[in-house]
């Protein structure tokens, strides 16, 4: 257990410099730095700071989150990473509700503090604690009442970041002010605030100064961000193009057989032997290109079965869509063989595969505790709507040319699933959102950063009600909508920094 005394802490840095040191740790990313906040106003001002690092939780979101082991929490509750396990999926860097976790540069593998284990056992305190000069960092067991963070927890105001996430952090501030340890509490100026090693490159950074209605007001007193590190986007824009290609991959077979087995399309349609189950496997082979591509290590996705974490939501959806993939390959055979009786025996099959490729995202995007957006309790039911619009979009062009007596029943699906993705769209955007980082992530999405991709997405979803009217061309401006509206969701929860 650690004690972060920020009355003692000159920003000096200190700790940053003896972490990178022991650890080998490159320049660009941190395990540990100092942030420092400005607060109050000429000339009555006093520069605040904040040791952010690794909160090794007792409950810690990286560790369930990762697919294959690669970060785990050891006997004596150090959460600590294997680089050998890890495939650079960035799953614990969603999930972490601190910004502690990063990728190094140079091995391609995640990292953060992991309390200098290595010197633990050799009886050794971690490097920040033997460098600190004004011992503003203090570790011990808060079991043993003797020792020095025992009694300072006990006895003393303390306070732990993000409480309301349930992790139970085991680092401590002492005299932090409210406007660090709140990530948005301080007002960040958008033209910088980095050291100069530091300075953002590329556009997956995000510092934005946003406006002060959506933030919290932790303080009377007016606090500016003056020193951070950058804050960046851990899944870019092949998660938001993968999140699409499912929902087709799921819907173009979800929705004929759904159709065949309701009688509005016959058994021997090529929609439904053919024609579903090839779009099925295609776009769901780009959606496995696609996740491969994203790892830092792609070579290593064969761990996620061979080292898998049951309890991570990657791997469980890797099953799921090996699950549907097989049962594509079945109905597009039995639809080859002609076989009526085999689509039949296999429609209950294909439903359910479909129907859980199609919504398990929402649940690996609930294991990411710190973005609040993604914590919605109508994201599964957006998601299979959105696999059924995208399903019959997909698939209004191909019937125009292999079966036009198909085109007016998937316009029929198309018009109203468009209508209820809005809707549902417009619900998440326009609930309550409790606390400042999902109103942030909204306001990302609607009116910042994002906000193109979001108007313009909901604009060509919204041709997909006139479907009826205007043709397949309707739905394949509708299926678009859907991708530009993802692509704004995805990045906007990621937009709003933690720590």
């Amino acid at each position: 257990m650690k004690v972060l005394d920020q009355t003692r802490c000159i920003g000096c840095h200190a700790c940053t410099t003896a972490c990178k040191a022991e650890n080998d740790v490159p320049l660009g990313v941190s395990r540990t730095y100092v942030k420092s906040v400005e607060v109050g106003r000429f000339p009555q001002v006093r520069r605040a700071f904040q040791v952010n690092r690794c909160n090794q939780c007792e409950d810690p979101p990286c560790v369930g989150a990762c697919p294959t082991r690669a970060m785990f929490q050891r006997p004596d509750g150090i959460v600590d990473f294997d680089k050998r396990l890890c495939i650079g999926c960035k799953a614990c860097i969603a999930a972490c509700p601190y910004d502690a976790i990063f990728i190094n540069p140079e091995d391609h593998s995640a990292e953060k503090c992991n309390f200098c284990a290595h010197r633990l056992e050799m009886g050794l305190a971690p490097a920040c604690v033997v460098v600190c000069p004004t011992q503003a960092i203090i570790i011990g067991d808060a079991n043993d009442e003797s020792s020095a963070v025992s009694r300072i927890i006990r006895r003393e105001a303390v306070s732990v970041r993000r409480p309301e996430k349930h992790t139970r952090p085991n680092l401590f501030y002492k005299g932090a002010h409210s406007s660090t340890l709140d990530a948005v509490a301080a007002r960040r100026p958008s033209g910088g605030t980095f050291a100069w090693a530091e300075m953002p490159q590329g556009r997956d950074v995000v510092n934005s100064g946003y406006p002060k209605r959506y933030s919290p007001d932790s303080s009377s007193v007016p606090a500016v961000v003056s020193y951070d590190v950058a804050h960046q986007l851990a899944w870019g824009w092949r998660v938001s193009l993968y999140t699409w290609t499912k929902g087709v991959a799921a819907g173009a077979l979800l929705v004929p057989v759904a159709l065949a087995v309701f009688g509005a399309l016959s058994w021997s349609s090529v929609l439904v032997r053919i024609v579903g189950p090839s779009v099925g496997l295609g776009f769901l082979g780009l959606t496995g290109a696609l996740l491969v591509w994203d790892l830092k290590h792609p070579w290593r996705f064969y761990l996620i079965f061979t080292e898998h974490h049951w309890k991570s939501w990657l791997v469980r959806g890797a099953v799921i869509l090996n699950a549907l993939g097989l049962v594509l390959v079945a109905e597009l055979v039995a639809g080859i063989a002609s076989s009526r009786s085999a689509g039949q025996v296999l429609a209950g099959f294909a439903l359910v595969a479909a129907l859980m490729a199609a919504v398990y995202t929402a649940y690996l995007f609930a294991q990411a505790r710190g973005r609040d957006l993604w914590q919605s309790p109508v994201l599964a039911v957006h998601l299979a709507v959105e696999a059924v619009l995208a399903g019959a979009a997909s698939l209004l062009l191909p019937a125009a040319v292999l079966d036009p007596s198909a085109v007016h029943v998937l316009e029929a699906v198309v018009a109203p699933a468009a209508g209820a993705y809005l809707l549902l769209r417009v619900l998440e955007v326009s609930f309550h959102h409790p606390t400042a980082q999902s109103r942030l992530a909204v306001w990302e999405m609607t009116r910042g950063r994002f906000a193109p991709w979001f108007l313009l997405g909901g604009l060509f979803v919204a041709a997909g009600i006139l479907a009826p009217f205007l043709g397949w061309w309707a739905a394949l401006v509708a299926l678009a909508g859907v991708l530009a509206q993802g692509h704004a969701y995805v990045q906007a929860a990621q937009a709003v920094p933690l720590a």
